[in-house]
């Protein structure tokens, strides 16, 4: 096996709220191996931790995260849909989140806005005592990826991927296309979202190039098993304690 690492979703999402606080130090508090968060540019140039492009699904309130204000933001109660216990989780700063990361553990972050969040980005990173080898940068924007490379030197860097049926002919077609846009930009691998279309052949694939290759998001222990046997570098999870636990690691 090589260094597998667990990925918390959104933090310790199933349990807690996605992307507050809570979630994130509860996978410290269980010794998750990493946490994955959304980050997204406010309209005062701050960087919310938020998936979604507005506050409806988390807050239950309408408000569009690019046309507000942190201050704003903060103000809205992103936890009472999980439940009346974790009515005073707010949306965090990206600084809020970097504060918690203990020395040993990745933080992996999802950019899901354009590139005009990049130098903000930079400069959080750059302003705080995380060391870049702790943090990963993913996401889907091609674009926004190939301008994050030539300005975080010393960071790892994802293109996250889907391989659902209604984009399996694309990828077919193009999965050594994907390897090597990978491989020609200095991108460091592949985030795929599983499906049942992941298999050996393709991990094989992907890792024998250079790159690595995480997969997302997993919640069954057999699926999990399977591709740990592959030999996948990381499996992103809604509950990574629950699941190294049932598998036994």
């Amino acid at each position: 096996m090589n260094n597998l690492i667990f990925i918390a979703h959104r933090g310790e999402s199933f349990d807690a709220p996605e992307n507050t606080l809570q979630s994130i130090n509860l996978a410290w508090k269980r010794d998750d191996d990493a946490v994955e968060l959304d980050v997204r540019l406010t309209a005062d140039n701050k960087i919310a931790v938020i998936h979604d492009g507005n506050t409806n699904r988390v807050g239950g309130i309408y408000l569009r995260v690019a046309s507000q204000s942190l201050d704003s933001l903060k103000k809205i109660d992103v936890g009472m849909y999980k439940g009346n216990q974790w009515t005073k989780a707010k949306i965090p700063s990206l600084e809020e989140v970097l504060d918690t990361i203990p020395k040993n553990k990745k933080l992996f972050i999802e950019i899901k806005c354009g590139p005009k969040i990049l130098n903000r980005l930079k400069f959080i990173l750059a302003d705080s005592n995380i060391k870049s080898d702790q943090i990963k940068l993913i996401g889907f924007s091609f674009t926004t990826l190939k301008k994050a490379r030539a300005l975080f030197n010393g960071y790892e860097i994802f293109w996250l991927k889907r391989i659902e049926r209604r984009f399996l002919q694309f990828w077919k077609l193009n999965q050594n296309e994907i390897i090597n846009i990978a491989l020609k930009n200095k991108f460091d691998g592949l985030n795929i979202k599983y499906s049942k279309f992941i298999n050996r052949n393709l991990v094989d694939k992907v890792r024998e190039s250079g790159l690595k290759l995480f997969v997302w998001t997993v919640n069954e222990t057999e699926i999990a098993r399977k591709l740990i046997d592959y030999g996948v570098d990381g499996i992103t999870s809604d509950r990574p304690n629950w699941l190294k636990k049932q598998i036994g690691l």
